[in-house]
């Protein structure tokens, strides 16, 4: 697999180190030197962060600790009170870490919860990125020590309990305030719930070059990803543009379906159909002006089967993409609905909402499709796809986005503050751009009618996701400053779709 030119590599673990052994023995870069850039650009992140008083370094064994190390050597030489606290004795030491144990100029101190005492600042260097699992003895009561402070806490390159390779988090870790982590950012500092233990992550370049032989399979979406997408010209035509049917709707959930059409309208599709319950079809002829609507056979206030004929007849006219799912509704002939469209749409194919937990326990079915699929499930709805509960899907957020893309052979976008965009062969996309204020009703509706216009606009399904996921979190900011962030509804992220999109293109 390789990474789209619009992303930012995030290695894991064992790549990192692959890429150190890379830039020590292939480039001839002495590890010394290595470590002696990682602890500057730590101790430069503690001094930014708090500027005066007793700073107090938690060093573990091996390298991490060896970074707290020249961190500490650093401040003190700039006239900082430093104390250095070790979890083991100073024989534990080996190699480059116990060469900057011999350069410190303050006695080495064991660890006790007491010598943290006083502290303005505290640094985290206890255990490096290659440490999994929870945090064991004396390392865990160094960990609980650090989170009872009222001071902050800078870690170094990964706060310690925290997974570098995929954020999960097994025991107790480390709560910072800001992670200096080296080289590169790692998935676990993106990913749940490790993103909320790292604070903010600031990158140090220790100047590995770039060239690594390394292949990361997760990354960060950037400002590059936008521009790449298609753009309307002198040629196009409203059907060139982008052909979005949203099928969907039912008795009290009209608005989910009319979110989703009118965010594929605004996000660029130049034709919207809207495919509802054919006794509700007033209802959406006079909520969506833009959007054609037709209705299909009902059954219980929602779509019934023998509808999914006719959907298939919709994207064959026009073709497209087709958003399958919100306001569908869970009533038993909506759900066999669903799995009918999905099983014989041969078109790019986005499932949200309730085309989602049609396919509860049967989201390997879903790989027989020959069209593109992307599904977009918050982690109850990922749960019920992988008959797993909501919960081991947050302990375990990029793990069980990969298996599901893997099952369904689908790009998956599991949604929350860290949205991750899986793909089939274990590419895994993350989206760094926070906008709380997007946790409101239908923001989701909006989302699916978004990435399904990227893909009816001929994104390929793992671009179409991303930018769509990348697209939504901008257009929810700009929303945000004009409204206010706790009054932003679903529909001002619609208006500002176009906008968002607009000045991210430049």
């Amino acid at each position: 697999m390789s990474l789209p030119g619009w992303a930012d590599p995030l290695p894991d673990a064992p790549q990192m180190r692959a890429t150190d052994r890379w830039a020590i023995e292939d480039l001839g870069i002495p590890g010394l030197d290595l470590m002696e850039r990682a602890g500057a650009g730590l101790a430069r992140v503690v001094a930014e962060t708090v500027p005066d008083g007793r700073v107090v370094v938690v060093c573990g064994p091996g390298n991490n600790g060896g970074d707290g190390f020249v961190a500490a050597r650093l401040l003190h030489d700039d006239g900082r009170d430093v104390t250095v606290l070790a979890t083991v004795d100073a024989g534990a030491y080996t190699g480059d870490a116990k060469a900057n144990l011999e350069r410190l100029p303050v006695p080495l101190q064991p660890f006790t919860p007491a010598g943290l005492e006083g502290a303005a600042v505290a640094v985290d260097a206890l255990l490096g990125t290659g440490v999994r699992g929870a945090p064991r003895p004396p390392a865990d009561a160094a960990v609980a020590a650090l989170n009872a402070l009222d001071v902050p806490v800078v870690a170094a390159d990964v706060p310690s309990g925290v997974d570098a390779s995929t954020g999960e988090v097994a025991g107790d870790a480390v709560r910072a305030t800001v992670t200096a982590t080296f080289a590169a950012a790692k998935p676990g500092l993106w990913v749940q719930p490790g993103k909320a233990h790292a604070g903010r992550v600031e990158v140090i370049d220790i100047g590995i070059p770039a060239g690594a032989p390394v292949e990361p399979s997760a990354a960060l979406s950037s400002d590059r990803l936008l521009p790449s997408l298609p753009r309307r010209g002198a040629t196009s035509t409203k059907f060139s543009s982008g052909h979005v049917v949203i099928a969907g709707g039912s008795r009290g959930l009209t608005g989910a379906a009319c979110l989703a059409a009118d965010a594929a309208a605004r996000a660029g599709a130049g034709y919207v159909t809207a495919l509802v319950p054919a006794p509700l079809e007033d209802i959406f002829e006079i909520k969506l002006t833009e959007v054609m609507t037709r209705g299909l056979p009902a059954a219980q206030g929602g779509h019934a089967p023998d509808g999914a004929p006719l959907v298939a007849e919709a994207l064959a006219q026009h073709g497209g993409a087709l958003v399958l799912g919100p306001g569908l509704g869970r009533t038993e002939p909506a759900l066999a609905f669903a799995r009918a469209v999905a099983a014989r749409a041969d078109a790019p194919l986005l499932l949200d909402a309730d085309g989602l937990n049609a396919h509860a326990g049967a989201l390997a079915s879903l790989a027989a499709r020959t069209a593109p699929t992307v599904l977009t499930p918050h982690a109850g709805e990922l749960g019920r796809l992988l008959d797993i509960s909501s919960a081991e899907v947050e302990a375990r957020r990029l793990h069980h986005a990969r298996d599901a893309a893997a099952r369904a052979g689908a790009v998956v976008v599991l949604k929350g503050d860290d949205t991750i965009v899986a793909a089939p062969d274990g590419t895994a996309i993350v989206n760094p751009v926070a906008a709380p204020m997007l946790a409101t009703a239908g923001t989701g509706d909006v989302l699916a009618g978004t990435i399904g216009a990227l893909l009816a606009g001929g994104s390929d399904p793992l671009t179409a996701a991303a930018a769509g996921v990348r697209l939504h979190a901008l257009a929810g900011r700009l929303a945000g400053a004009e409204c206010g962030p706790d009054g932003v509804i679903a529909s001002d992220v619609i208006a500002s779709l176009g906008r968002a999109r607009d000045l991210a293109a430049g």
